[in-house]
């Protein structure tokens, strides 16, 4: 076991520590809500500095929460690797609406755990409810 992952007893421990330190995740204000073994929620909430026009949220600030949404349920029961590492290997976003100055919220959910790949779906509501993207993410660890 390498000098990083001394202390860490689970994947969810790497991400309690990662989250709040990521100078990326805390630049969109991205937060995580709940995460529970094989599935995560987090929120975007809306900010100007997210705008690509008008109010309307920017695509890649929607996906970079579709990919932390994806990172965070993939280690979130995940045994923790000789190698603590995480890369998202595969990220394919379908924008179903716009987001016009709501917060928005991600659900993440593993669909099949690999030696390696984890394979997620998250979905991504407005505040009012109205379904805004859906991604499909491939994550490895280690």
């Amino acid at each position: 076991m390498n000098t990083f992952t001394k202390g860490f007893l689970s994947g969810a421990d790497i991400i309690r520590q990662f989250l709040p330190t990521s100078p990326y995740v805390g630049h969109l204000g991205i937060q995580l809500t709940t995460m529970q073994p094989g599935v995560a929620q987090l929120s975007l909430p809306f900010t100007d500095a997210l705008v690509t026009t008008g109010t309307i949220v920017h695509g890649g600030a929607i996906a970079s929460l579709i990919d932390t949404a994806a990172a965070v349920a993939a280690w979130s029961n995940a045994e923790v690797p000789a190698n603590v590492r995480g890369v998202t290997v595969n990220l394919t976003v379908t924008y179903l609406a716009a987001a016009s100055k709501e917060d928005l919220q991600a659900v993440a959910r593993v669909l099949r755990r690999g030696r390696n790949l984890v394979y997620l779906d998250v979905e991504v509501s407005s505040a009012s409810g109205s379904a805004i993207a859906k991604g499909l993410v491939t994550y490895k660890l280690g």
